[in-house]
């Protein structure tokens, strides 16, 4: 498995990638407990299947998300409770899909090529956010529902497996 994912078409749309993603996501983190290992081979994997222009987790540490694995260009280091998408997602806990993040009010620019954005929370057991699943892209409303969906699910299993 660490060679890299492997996929039997190079033409597959997001959602067949994703059915392809899921089992070999899973074998790569299977048993890992440590939270930086699996977070980062999700990165990595994310990376080399989808190709956004930046994938990465914020971890909650006291009162910001302070950056952890991620792939992409460099990144802002930390973000304030409530602040742009990532620190709003935080606050409210719960998942924010921005079409155009130049229409976000607060939007945190650490990369001008970014144009829409993805945050998925990752919670314990007490529901309680740890960190936060970032995603950019470069085009304008990047984003499905089944997107959505299916890094949502992305996120539960990382939970059980690291949070829990």
């Amino acid at each position: 498995m660490a060679e890299g994912l492997v996929f039997s078409k190079d033409d597959l749309d997001r959602d067949q990638r994703f059915l392809e993603f899921f089992p070999q996501w899973k074998a790569l983190i299977a048993g890992e407990k440590d939270e930086v290992a699996c977070l980062s081979n999700t990165c990595a994997a994310l990376m080399q299947v989808f190709q956004f222009h930046w994938i990465g987790f914020y971890r909650v540490i006291l009162n910001e998300l302070v950056l952890g694995p991620f792939q992409g260009p460099v990144a802002c280091n930390r973000i304030a409770f409530g602040k742009g998408v990532c620190g709003t997602a935080w606050l409210n806990n719960e998942t924010l899909v921005v079409p155009d993040v130049e229409a976000f009010p607060g939007h945190i620019a650490c990369s001008a090529l970014s144009k829409s954005e993805l945050v998925i929370p990752l919670r314990n057991s007490r529901n309680e956010v740890m960190a936060v699943l970032d995603i950019d892209s470069d085009r304008l409303n990047d984003f499905s529902a089944q997107d959505l969906m299916n890094l949502e699910f992305l996120c539960h299993e990382l939970e059980k497996q690291v949070y829990h």
